[in-house]
């Protein structure tokens, strides 16, 4: 008797899941409002391109990665700056702000066994470079990534592709 494998391998040509503005059509709306959130101009879009780019490292995703590094270049960022988010803590390029939002983002997508993961030194140190709109729309910008996090990891979206290009075929 044949068994069939617990797993199956992806279509490349294709994402695991279908386009799934069209399974749930108020994503449209909820990634609009995200979207309309994190760019109140609190915060330079650079810096939550940074981070976002950071969270898709941290959750070790191709498609998040491609993605917010073709966004980082598009909005002219230098290929320095781009390469050294992951190695951001000893790299000369990033503000004190930017590195406060990196740790934030590492802060909050790892695991911490040593105590919180968001320690009060860490809070004070984003304090030091964001007043209470700024630091709302920081975690804004934690949660939209968050948000699209588990559609990367589980829809696997091909990387390269917009998600207007993803699903138009």
């Amino acid at each position: 008797m044949s068994t069939t494998p617990a797993t199956a391998q992806q279509d490349a040509s294709q994402s695991r899941l279908p386009n799934p503005a069209e399974l749930i059509p108020e994503l449209k709306d909820i990634g609009g409002i995200l979207f309309k959130a994190t760019g109140n101009g609190s915060v330079p879009a650079a810096t939550i391109s940074l981070l976002h780019l950071r969270a898709g490292q941290i959750v070790g995703n191709t498609y998040l990665t491609v993605l917010h590094t073709g966004n980082l270049r598009k909005a002219g960022e230098t290929e320095e700056r781009i390469t050294a988010v992951a190695s951001w803590r000893d790299a000369p390029y990033f503000t004190g702000a930017e590195r406060a939002a990196l740790a934030l983002v590492e802060a909050v997508l790892t695991a911490n066994p040593a105590g919180e993961r968001v320690s009060d030194e860490l809070y004070a140190q984003a304090r030091e470079h964001y007043d209470d709109r700024a630091l709302a729309t920081l975690i804004m910008a934690i949660g939209q990534v968050c948000f699209f996090i588990p559609l990367a990891l589980i829809g696997k979206p091909l990387p390269g592709l917009s998600p207007a290009e993803q699903w138009r075929r």
